[in-house]
């Protein structure tokens, strides 16, 4: 099962982590796709691509007619759903143009500190 971790992480700690994982020898099970902030996070993902994604995971490489025939939405406001999404490397476009969540579980990190 391939799983990606949506999480909350500076950029500097993407290096580190990565960097460690490099040291030690230790292959990602998990790909990780970072956000600056939990604000950044929630903004990406808004209830709409959420539901967009949760239709898409596992599903293999989709048009976006199809997606937005699988969310029950109009395919203009989807394709801007995919859009956003394809730039914040959530989604990513095959070579055939179809677009792709390439992953069968998703798991939501972050950390919230007392002030």
């Amino acid at each position: 099962m391939r799983t990606v971790v949506l999480e909350v992480q500076s950029v500097r700690e993407s290096l580190r982590e990565a960097a460690r994982a490099m040291k030690t020898g230790r292959g990602e099970r998990e790909a990780h796709i970072g956000f600056a902030t939990p604000e950044l996070l929630w903004k990406v993902l808004t209830a709409k691509r959420w539901e967009l994604l949760k239709s898409m995971t596992g599903a293999g490489p989709m048009s976006i007619r199809e997606a937005a025939r699988r969310v029950e939405r109009d395919v203009k406001a989807v394709h801007g759903d995919v859009t956003a999404l394809l730039d914040a490397g959530v989604l990513t476009r095959t070579a055939k143009g179809a677009v792709e969540f390439p992953y069968d579980a998703v798991k939501v990190e972050f950390l919230l500190r007392a002030a």
